[in-house]
C-alpha cells in the first residue's frame, strides 16, 4: 500500500431483539451504515439520538484494522443506553475501502508512529 493510503471498513449497525421489551423507538432489523465518515440511513427515517450518541465513539475504532486479540474486534453487540430497554445494536464490518491521506486532511503524513506522540498529533 502506498504511503498515502489507509484502510477503513464500512459498517452496518443493526437493531437486535434480545427478547427483553424495547422501550425506546427501536425496531428489530432497523439499521444504518457507516461509509467512510458518513452515516447512511437507507431504510429507516429515524434512529434514537441517545442510542446514536452511545454508538458514535465506537464506530471509528471499529472501522480500523485491529489486532486479533483486541476486544473491539470480538465484542460487536452493544446494549441500548437506556437500562430499561432490551435492544442491542450489532456492529458488523461489511467491506474495506482504501482512502488517501491527502484527500482527508491538509496535515502531513507522520513518517513514524512515534512522531505523532512527540508532536502531539492524533493518530
Amino acid at each position: 500500500m502506498p504511503q498515502d493510503e489507509f484502510v477503513l471498513y464500512d459498517l452496518r449497525v443493526e437493531v437486535v431483539d434480545t427478547g427483553r421489551p424495547m422501550v425506546c423507538s427501536h425496531r428489530p432489523g432497523d439499521y444504518f451504515l457507516v461509509e467512510g465518515e458518513n452515516l447512511v440511513f437507507p431504510e429507516t427515517d429515524r434512529f434514537s439520538m441517545y442510542a446514536l450518541a452511545a454508538l458514535l465513539p465506537l464506530l471509528p475504532a471499529r472501522q480500523r484494522p485491529l489486532q486479533k486479540n483486541d476486544w473491539m474486534l470480538s465484542d460487536s453487540l452493544i446494549a441500548c443506553p437506556d437500562p430499561n430497554c432490551g435492544a442491542c445494536f450489532r456492529i458488523t464490518r461489511t467491506k474495506k475501502h482504501i482512502f488517501s491521506h491527502a484527500a482527508c486532511t491538509a496535515e502531513a503524513v507522520c513518517e513514524r508512529e512515534d512522531d505523532a506522540y512527540e508532536t502531539g498529533a492524533a493518530l
